[in-house]
């Protein structure tokens, strides 16, 4: 009987009498792939196309880790895949610079999840898709027009100017975006928030604040009329 190859880590499994004189140094890189699955790290460079992580069968790979930090800047709506069939859970660092572009995690043939720039994700591949256990939301500074994903934290600064940060298009119900006047500039500098489609507080217009310190968050309803809503103000 031959070797064969484990459906996720795409481990060697040793037939009984199999590689004599070689048994060792598969156990050993099997060990390893099971090593980089519990507790890996590696970086991987996003910026104009779609990538693949890999999974070599019976060899280190980069989808094998466990923590797999994104980089780059993107310059179109990109997706980063597994292959499917893979079931795995991940830490996902978002650490683009997303330039008002989207970015997906997914199994190739999966909708996946869209991440949010500067979030910290728990994601679970089932074997058909990629889907998202918990999300750690960071707070990150913005001065300058925007468009942003579900799940942004941002503390704004108008000190300069004013600015316009557009919500996501195609909203799901319950994504949501919070917002923190940094500087307390709104009064000089407003805020826009450009609506990009969806309604805001059961209105057809771009929302501009302009009261100094406001901090408010937004929630999609899920309802076409109400849109986008606060959850506080």
């Amino acid at each position: 009987m031959a070797n064969s190859t484990s459906a996720n880590l795409k481990l060697t499994v040793q037939a009984t009498g199999e590689n004599s004189g070689t048994w060792g140094q598969i156990t050993n890189t099997n060990l390893l792939i099971l090593e980089q699955a519990i507790g890996g790290y590696d970086t991987f460079n996003v910026t104009n196309a779609n990538r693949a992580l890999t999974f070599t069968n019976g060899a280190l790979s980069n989808g094998k880790n466990e923590v797999i930090k994104l980089t780059g800047t993107l310059s179109g709506n990109l997706n980063v895949t597994i292959p499917d069939s893979i079931e795995k859970v991940y830490t996902v660092v978002d650490g683009c610079d997303h330039a008002g572009n989207t970015l997906t995690f997914k199994t190739s043939s999966g909708t996946g999840v869209l991440l949010c720039e500067g979030n910290c994700y728990t994601l679970y591949s089932d074997g058909t898709n990629i889907v998202k256990a918990d999300e750690y939301r960071k707070w990150r500074v913005v001065s300058a027009a925007e468009t942003v994903q579900a799940g942004a934290k941002l503390l704004v600064n108008t000190n300069s100017g004013g600015v316009t940060i557009t919500l996501p298009a195609s909203p799901a119900t319950g994504d949501e975006v919070h917002f923190v006047d940094q500087g307390y500039d709104f009064n000089s500098n407003a805020l826009t928030v450009g609506r990009n489609g969806s309604n805001i507080a059961n209105a057809a217009s771009d929302l501009v604040v302009n009261t100094q310190g406001a901090a408010f968050g937004l929630v999609f309803s899920g309802d076409a009329t109400t849109g986008w809503t606060y959850t506080e103000k």
